[in-house]
C-alpha cells in the first residue's frame, strides 16, 4: 500500500498457502503472497499483508483488515517505475465481527479490473485470516551508523531492493507515544546533567548525537545467520567500505544499548523493555528472551491487547489472560484512564536479561 502505513510495494513472493484463490484468467500468473513487515523508526509493530497484483489486505492487530487496490500497470513501462507511486483505492475494510464495509465504487473498465483483484484478496482473506502471523520478509535494513561506521539504530526496512525509498530520514526517532508516556529511573541522573526533559526526548537526542555530524545511514541485506552485507547500489560514504558484518554488529532490538554512560545504557535498556509488547511480535526470540519480555509486557496490558493475536508464540498463557483482563478493565475507564501508564495494578522493574 502506498499510503499512511507504508511507502512502497511489497511484492516478495512467498509460498502459496493451501486453498489459495486462483488468479483470474487473462493476467500474468502470480501467486497470492502472504508476508509481514516491521513498522520502524521506531519499531512499533508489524504489518501482516495478503497481496495479489496490486491488491492488498493489511492488518496491524490481527482483527481489522484494510483492503486496497492499486493500478501499478499505469507506470510499469517507466524506467523508474519502482519509484513511482500510484494512488491507492480503498476496496473496503473487514473484520470477522463487523464483516466487509465497502469503499467507493467507480464505473470504469480499469476499476472493474481492480475490483476483481480486490475480490480475490478478500476471498482469500476470509479463508486465511487466522493463519497469521505471516513470516517476516523485510530482510533489507537501513541502519543509522555511529561515528565509527557501526550500526546504531534501525531506520527502515524493505522486502525488495526496489521497495527502498530514495530519500529516507537520517535521524532515529523515539516516537510520539514514547515521548508522551515512556519513563525511566535513569533520568534521575541524566536530568541533572541535561536539565528537565522527557525520557523519550532525551533518548532521541542522545542516539542522534552518537551518529555524528553529518549523520550517515547504510542499507544491509540480512542473511539467515544474522550477518549483513552492504548493498552495493547504496553508494556508501568513502569511510564506510563495502563489507559484510557479523550478527554481533547488529543490535538485536534495533538500537545499540552498549555505549554511553551507565545511565544512558540503562535508559536504552528501559526503552527496549518498554517496547516489549512489540518485541514479542518478533519471530526469532529465544524461549528465554520471550519469557523475559512477556514479564516486561505486563506493565503495558492495553498495548498487549492490541498486539497479542500476532504473537508467534506465548510462553505464559495465564499471564496473557491476566493482561487481557486488565486491558478490558482499563478500556472501561473514562477519559485517558485506560492508558497503560495510568493507575497500574502492578509494577514491573525494567531490567531485561541479555538473552535474545
Amino acid at each position: 500500500m502506498g499510503g499512511a502505513l507504508r511507502n512502497a510495494d511489497y511484492n516478495q513472493r512467498v509460498q502459496r498457502r493451501p486453498g489459495a484463490v486462483a488468479p483470474e484468467s487473462g493476467h500474468n500468473v502470480m501467486t497470492i503472497k502472504c508476508f509481514a513487515q516491521r513498522l520502524l523508526n521506531p519499531f512499533r509493530g508489524v504489518m501482516n499483508i495478503i497481496e495479489y497484483q496490486g491488491a492488498e489486505a493489511i492488518t496491524t492487530d490481527g482483527v481489522h483488515w484494510d483492503i486496497y487496490v492499486r493500478n501499478s500497470e499505469l507506470v510499469e513501462e517507466l524506467p523508474n517505475s519502482s519509484q513511482v507511486q500510484t494512488s491507492d483505492i480503498r476496496y473496503g475494510s473487514w473484520s470477522e465481527k463487523q464483516g466487509l464495509k465497502r469503499g467507493a465504487i467507480f464505473p470504469s473498465d480499469d476499476f472493474r479490473t481492480l475490483e476483481q483483484r480486490g475480490a480475490i484478496v478478500y476471498e482469500y482473506l476470509l479463508r486465511h485470516h487466522r493463519d497469521i502471523p505471516f513470516p517476516l520478509q523485510d530482510r533489507l535494513e537501513c541502519w543509522l551508523l555511529d561515528a565509527s561506521g557501526r550500526p546504531l539504530g534501525l531506520l527502515d526496512s524493505a522486502v525488495r531492493a526496489e521497495d527502498r525509498p530514495r530519500d529516507g530520514p537520517l535521524d532515529w526517532r523515539a516516537g510520539r507515544e514514547c515521548c508522551r508516556s515512556f519513563r525511566s529511573d535513569a533520568m534521575q541522573q541524566l536530568a541533572q546533567d541535561d536539565g528537565e526533559t522527557a525520557a523519550g526526548e532525551y533518548l532521541t537526542r542522545y542516539i542522534n548525537a552518537c551518529a555524528g555530524d553529518p549523520p550517515r545511514a547504510q542499507w544491509f541485506l540480512r542473511e539467515a545467520d544474522g550477518s549483513g552485507t552492504v548493498l552495493r547500489d547504496t553508494a556508501p560514504a568513502p569511510e564506510v567500505p563495502d563489507r559484510t558484518l557479523g550478527v554481533e554488529a547488529f543490535p538485536p532490538f534495533f538500537i545499540n544499548e552498549h555505549r554511553g554512560s551507565a545511565a544512558q545504557r540503562q535508559l536504552v535498556r528501559d526503552f527496549i523493555a518498554w517496547q516489549a509488547p512489540w518485541i514479542l511480535l518478533l519471530q526469532t526470540l529465544t524461549p528465554a528472551a520471550r519469557a523475559d519480555f512477556e514479564q516486561h509486557a505486563r506493565a503495558r496490558a492495553v498495548t498487549v491487547e492490541k498486539q497479542y493475536r500476532l504473537y508467534p508464540e506465548v510462553r505464559d498463557s495465564e499471564a496473557l489472560k491476566a493482561m487481557r483482563v486488565e486491558a478490558a478493565l482499563r478500556n472501561n475507564l473514562p477519559g485517558n484512564a485506560h492508558d497503560d501508564e495510568t493507575m497500574a495494578t502492578y509494577y514491573i522493574e525494567l531490567n531485561i536479561s541479555r538473552t535474545n
